[in-house]
């Protein structure tokens, strides 16, 4: 395992340290758990209490703690620098260069240097798959894809038929990327009559997507993500949706087709977007929200039909107190009909 000094670990983030710098540190930690080998962070100082009880060497922090016995790394973005102190101690296994025995490649493929090909993979007619390309046993490149470097795959990915992938792309367990659009027409004796699907999923560079996520190609034109687009697992993304760059879809968000995002969305756990409609640039939209019309840029909205969040943590508050509410309507509406009959008998 790694270890470094925190004056080199310092060095190494751009941070200034305070606190002495010749300790030895050996991996990273929560701040409950770290010990006294080991560096933490904390994100948002308003959990700078913890701060006080933990064993750490040394905390990843946006100011010197001065509460704290541990030693500080000054960061300008304390959870970015976590990220990169946690790639210094921990990088996972990576399949050496080489073709399995039982992999099924097909003749006409094309595979870059440093390719890493697993047990049972099987890589179709026609592909060109870039350098340094790691595929996990069982998965499944089908006919006439393109594929750029750094292109990781791990066990029981598929990528369908002409689908176009760019550099540095991820692709977790069990995703499927260019399966058939959901698209159906009655016929005239009002039987499902199902629609080809023709046209692809397109995935730009740095795209990451986490396990059995599905991906679908359009029936016409393309499905896209672009650049930098990060899509959490069991996420459904409908034919000829657009995912803009650097978006984040957390799980269980599911997108029906022509689906528009632009850059900077974030669509927490468990929302859901009608087809046809467009969340502009930096909206952020709640978990479990429900949308059904467009989003403007940089709103923040929740609830199902979604709306304005302030508003609807108002309406939420609201909610519980509608049972007494009606009671104390219909009380009201009982005393006014006692008042208007004594009226007309005067």
């Amino acid at each position: 395992m790694p270890s470094f000094t925190l004056a080199q670990l310092a060095d190494l983030l751009g941070c200034e340290l305070t606190g002495s710098g010749e300790t030895i540190i050996t991996g990273v930690s929560t701040i409950e758990k770290a010990g006294p080998s080991e560096i933490t962070f904390l994100a948002n100082l308003r959990y700078a209490p913890k701060a006080k009880q933990t064993r750490a060497a040394a905390v990843i922090a946006s100011e010197p703690l001065r509460t704290s016995a541990s030693a500080t790394l000054v960061s300008k973005n304390p959870y970015h620098d976590f990220a990169r102190a946690l790639e210094l101690f921990y990088q996972p296994p990576r399949p050496a260069p080489g073709i399995h025995p039982t992999a099924a490649i097909a003749r006409s493929a094309q595979l870059g240097e440093n390719a890493s090909i697993g047990a049972y993979a099987v890589v179709g007619e026609h592909v060109s798959l870039g350098r340094n390309a790691v595929l996990y046993p069982h998965a499944v490149i089908y006919d006439g894809c393109t594929i750029g470097d750094d292109f990781t795959a791990h066990s029981h990915v598929s990528v369908r038929e002409f689908c176009r992938i760019g550099h540095r792309v991820t692709l977790h367990n069990g995703v499927v990327i260019g399966g058939d659009g959901f698209g159906f027409a009655k016929d005239n004796h009002g039987r499902q009559y199902k629609i080809p699907q023709s046209g692809i999923t397109v995935l730009e560079d740095d795209v990451e997507v986490q396990t059995l996520t599905s991906i679908d190609r359009a029936t016409l034109g393309e499905t896209r993500i672009k650049r930098g687009a990060k899509i959490d697992s069991l996420c459904q993304i409908g034919h000829a949706c657009v995912v803009g760059e650097d978006n984040i879809l957390c799980g269980q968000t599911g997108l029906a087709g022509s689906t528009t995002l632009e850059e900077n969305v974030i669509m927490a756990a468990q929302t859901g977007a009608a087809g046809h409609l467009t969340i502009h640039r930096n909206a952020i939209v709640w978990a479990q929200s429900g949308l059904k019309h467009d989003v403007p840029e940089g709103a923040i909205v929740a609830g199902s039909p979604a709306f304005e969040s302030n508003l609807w943590l108002r309406a939420t508050a609201a909610f519980p107190k509608l049972p007494d509410l009606l009671k104390t309507v219909r009380a009201l509406e009982r005393r006014v009909a006692e008042l208007e009959e004594q009226l007309k008998t005067r």
